[in-house]
């Protein structure tokens, strides 16, 4: 962190475009079958069971979205129609959108399967103008694959991707290094990238609402409250990220958490609880050909303390039934309790490459 963060970073601002495909999953089912186009889609999950892998934005203006029960998204909307999910289908999709960026430029880092950050600073094509660079990396992805993508146009990692919800679908939006800092001033906290909605109570207690309120407070006091995130939310206040795009980045975990309205007393409710969870960082797993040998459950009490409990496996998890199965019996062990529950979370580390075409990986369902 530079000590210069209430200005602008010296030297020619970066130019990064975060990309993120409109509905991916869906979209592609409905581009492949004509009967679900204009009709509200989830992919994943069925009428009885499971979880929402993602939802089209026709299921979206009903309040489904991805991570939901099954259950809750078909009483939001009765006419949703469920659809398995077409992994091979979308990895190859994937891998033509990634093409085009390349020819862009080298530094891509890929975030799932739908989404990137692309380093245009110095490009390919010697062009100079951000802007048209996103347009023609849409148009060329729509032409290609006959899907639609927004796209962020920012001077730093967490800008960019703010930027490309701002005009979804099918849209596009830029934030200057000159209306940076005013626009993070106000967006309410709950909606930085980065704050999981725990974060976001714990920021609400502490009376901060928005980018402003957390632009007033100290570096000490954000590190005393945060950790190791008080300079990243730091810097973030002031619209500055310095993250680099890094390409082919490796993580060493990926993990999924939820902070309950209400505190869970009961095994039941907790299995539920965990159940979005794991397709969540399964879908991750999925969508990058990974899996882990390691899963953690996390469980934060009503009195703010916190356990964590993990099991490992030699050959590494491969499907999200034997994570569910392991994460059940881990926490099982834990009921009955005295305390309630109101945080759960769930965490695959040890990540390794995945054997595609494995017997688990064909029986994979949400």
């Amino acid at each position: 962190m530079n000590n210069n963060l209430d200005n602008q970073p010296a030297g020619r601002p970066r130019k990064i475009i975060h990309i993120d495909m409109d509905a991916f999953y869906a979209s592609v089912e409905q581009r492949d079958n004509p009967e679900l186009r204009d009709q509200p889609v989830a992919v994943g999950g069925s009428e009885a069971r499971g979880v929402v892998a993602a939802a089209s934005y026709e299921a979206r203006k009903f309040g489904v979205h991805s991570a939901m029960p099954s259950v809750t998204a078909k009483r939001k909307c009765p006419d949703l129609i469920f659809v398995k999910p077409r992994f091979d289908v979308y990895k190859a999709v994937s891998a033509q959108i990634r093409e085009i960026f390349a020819e862009y430029t080298p530094l891509i880092e890929p975030l799932s399967l739908d989404e990137a950050y692309l380093d245009v600073t110095e490009n390919l094509k010697g062009m100079e103008i951000a802007t048209e660079i996103a347009l023609e990396i849409r148009a060329k992805i729509k032409a290609v694959t006959d899907l639609n993508a927004s796209a962020g146009i920012s001077y730093n990692k967490f800008l960019a991707k703010m930027a490309s919800d701002l005009n979804k679908p099918n849209g596009q939006a830029v934030i200057t290094p000159k209306n940076g800092p005013a626009f993070v001033a106000q967006l309410p906290v709950k909606k930085f990238h980065g704050v999981g909605p725990a974060t976001a109570d714990k920021m609400h207690r502490l009376g901060i609402e928005t980018g402003a309120n957390l632009r007033e407070k100290e570096i000490e006091f954000l590190v005393q409250h945060f950790g190791k995130s008080g300079p990243y939310f730091y810097g973030i206040a002031r619209g500055v990220d310095e993250r680099q795009v890094k390409p082919n980045r490796v993580r060493k975990s990926v993990g999924a958490e939820d902070t309950f309205n209400q505190d869970i007393h009961a095994f039941g409710p907790a299995r539920e609880g965990v159940k979005p969870l794991i397709a969540k960082v399964w879908r991750y797993c999925e969508g990058n050909e990974i899996t882990g040998k390691t899963v953690t459950l996390k469980v934060k009490y009503a009195d703010f303390t916190q356990i964590t409990r993990a099991k490992s496996v030699a050959e590494g998890f491969r499907s999200p039934q034997v994570i569910e199965e392991t994460i059940d019996s881990l926490l099982g062990a834990i009921f009955p309790t005295q305390k309630g529950i109101r945080l759960l979370g769930v965490t695959l580390s040890s990540l390794e490459p995945r054997v595609v075409g494995s017997i688990e990986q064909l029986q994979f369902t949400l």
